[in-house]
């Protein structure tokens, strides 16, 4: 059964044309359906340099390029966002925070409407920080909780609080556990993320311009969220959870760790580390999107 996307606007049905204007796509200038049509798999993460090394490493991976092979960046005519298409694998960019990704998941969720697609499946690919878990363990998100480890979403919404459900895809995740359990190269596990408004004050960080609050209540703090079934913080997963799960979309988060905050909050590992350690949600992310297509 063919699963489109939901679009939950009428008022677009209203319009001429929708100019996608971040992405630098409109309906009136580019052939959606036959520009992105096949696309089954999007992934996202916050670097447009990393979302590059992720489509050159699976075009690789299928099959459909090699070394030196040039990837253009279907969204060249601004510089907010970077889109890289190679078969059915989309791959863009969202920048850092909710706002960032929030004004890219509007864009793309219609971009794969107009398209025409279906049975798509989103992931966003990227970094966090851990909660009693060894650096390089990469966390697939049960559920996106807030600071107060709820779980979800509250936006204001014409001066009004609207609450979304930041659940994800169950049975996604649990795939995606499988295939790292096949490739067995790093600690994975399942856990909850929490989602945080800020990198310094919001995640309890001691090193900021800003902080009036004690180490020890710092790793109170940390050590609730821990008891509450949070492995890891960054700060883009809920409102991904949110409106995906509106869209209709099977969606997962798949984070590294790239450091244990109940023991510091400053990334001291070196840059060649650092890179393998971002390389492991691309790998099995990779492994994912091959076994679905029966590569593996």
């Amino acid at each position: 059964r063919e699963n489109f996307i939901h679009l939950h606007n009428p008022h677009l049905e209203k319009m001429k044309e929708d100019i996608l204007y971040h992405f630098a796509l409109g309906t009136g200038t580019h052939d959606f359906p036959a520009l992105f049509g096949d696309v089954k798999f999007v992934c996202v993460g916050g670097s447009p340099s990393r979302m590059k090394a992720f489509i050159a490493y699976i075009a690789e991976e299928l099959g459909l390029g090699g070394p030196g092979c040039d990837y253009p960046n279907i969204c060249v005519g601004t510089d907010r966002y970077a889109m890289y298409k190679v078969g059915p694998v989309l791959s863009v960019s969202h920048g850092m925070g909710i706002p960032s990704i929030s004004i890219m998941l509007h864009e793309l969720i219609k971009l794969l409407h107009h398209a025409k697609c279906s049975n798509i499946t989103i992931i966003r690919i990227g970094t966090s920080g851990g909660i009693g878990l060894e650096p390089g363990s990469v966390v697939i998100t049960r559920q996106s909780v807030d600071a107060t480890f709820k779980p979800q979403f509250e936006q204001v919404i014409l001066g009004k609080t609207v609450i979304r459900s930041t659940n994800l895809d169950e049975e996604l995740a649990k795939e995606l556990m499988q295939c790292s359990q096949e490739m067995s190269q790093f600690n994975t596990v399942i856990g909850n993320t929490m989602c945080t408004l800020d990198f310094y004050e919001g995640q309890g960080r001691l090193d900021g311009a800003i902080c009036l609050y004690s180490e020890e209540e710092k790793l109170q703090y940390l050590k609730e969220a821990y008891d509450s079934g949070v492995r890891n913080i960054e700060m883009e997963s809920s409102v991904f959870a949110a409106m995906c799960s509106l869209s209709g979309v099977k969606a997962a988060v798949v984070c590294v760790t790239l450091l244990n905050r109940l023991e510091g909050d400053q990334i001291s590992s070196s840059h060649d580390v650092l890179v393998e350690y971002q390389q492991r949600p691309q790998k099995l992310v990779g492994y994912f999107i091959k076994k679905s297509l029966g590569k593996v």
